[in-house]
């Protein structure tokens, strides 16, 4: 049993890594397409991926009908459309460490939604957000008191991730999760498609989707199908608790693979930032651990 645990808490680690090295194929992406562009292309691919899963995996009894599935699907991924959007669009402008960090408040901003729905909110969760506050102050405030464009674009992308996190709570009880996940990229993928048909048409060409080949195939297969199916299958063995420390590394990989591959710096104001917002999610997440999609 032992055993099984270890290995369950090694594969979240590396699916933590998994989604914080993403933000730096996110970044690189868009060398060569725009953020919509990107987004379409690794959505639609993170979608095909999955699809063999279903194979494998069958809907239980009542979860696999198609109309939930697809009302629950169209909701989801139109959050997840806004939420992807913003964080692309975001690290136009930021860093893939900040985009990260940032990312990562939707831990923090989940419970005080619940609580805003007459859910029961602990201490340790309002002292987390607290110290997120500060941490988000110091990382992303200048001396002007003005906060950087991509930054405000990330955080306001947390609030619709938080949304997302909510509503896959909701539907997840009653809707097989692999075809809600397949259903919900899809969506996000057309909803991507669509602007990037209209207001990236020079970027959005044959020739430089050829180009982000292997950022698009990182943030597609890897990001969505690999990580997707070890989280599955970790969290089956992990304990909660344990889970939701471990997945809040991924803000920890994000920043470390933009010092490493992208020659990113943190300053050491910056530095104090991400601890504070990394104890904050920390303490976000210990009363009850949260699955990710």
């Amino acid at each position: 049993m032992a055993n099984v645990r270890l290995k369950a808490n090694l594969l979240l680690l590396l699916v933590a890594a998994i989604w914080g090295l993403a933000f730096v194929a996110q970044r690189l992406g868009m060398d060569h397409l725009g953020p919509f562009g990107f987004n379409a292309a690794r959505f639609l691919l993170g979608a095909l991926s999955l699809l063999p899963l279903t194979l494998i995996f069958r809907a239980r009894a009542g979860q696999g009908e198609w109309r939930p599935l697809l009302r629950g699907g169209l909701a989801a991924g139109s959050l997840l459309f806004c939420g992807a959007s913003l964080q692309q669009a975001g690290l136009l402008y930021t860093t893939a460490g900040n985009a990260g960090f940032i990312t990562g408040l939707y831990i923090v901003l989940v419970p005080i939604a619940a609580r805003l729905m007459g859910q029961p909110v602990s201490r340790a969760i309002w002292v987390g957000a607290s110290l997120a506050l500060v941490g988000l102050y110091f990382l992303s405030i200048n001396a002007a008191m003005v906060i950087n464009r991509g930054d405000l674009l990330e955080l306001i992308g947390a609030a619709f991730w938080a949304g997302h996190v909510l509503i896959i709570g909701r539907l997840a009880p009653h809707l097989d999760g692999l075809r809600l996940s397949i259903i919900q990229f899809l969506i996000c993928a057309l909803l991507c498609l669509g602007v990037a048909l209209i207001y990236e048409q020079d970027s959005f060409t044959l020739a430089n989707l050829k180009a982000a080949w292997q950022p698009i195939a990182y943030a597609g297969l890897l990001s969505v199908g690999v990580a997707y199916t070890l989280q599955v299958y970790a969290q089956k063995h992990a304990p909660a608790a344990h889970a939701a420390i471990i997945m809040s590394l991924e803000a920890v990989f994000a920043a470390f693979g933009g010092w490493l591959l992208l020659n990113e710096e943190l300053t050491g104001r910056a530095l104090a930032g991400c601890a504070l917002m990394l104890a904050g999610m920390l303490l976000a997440q210990l009363p009850s651990g949260r699955a990710r999609t």
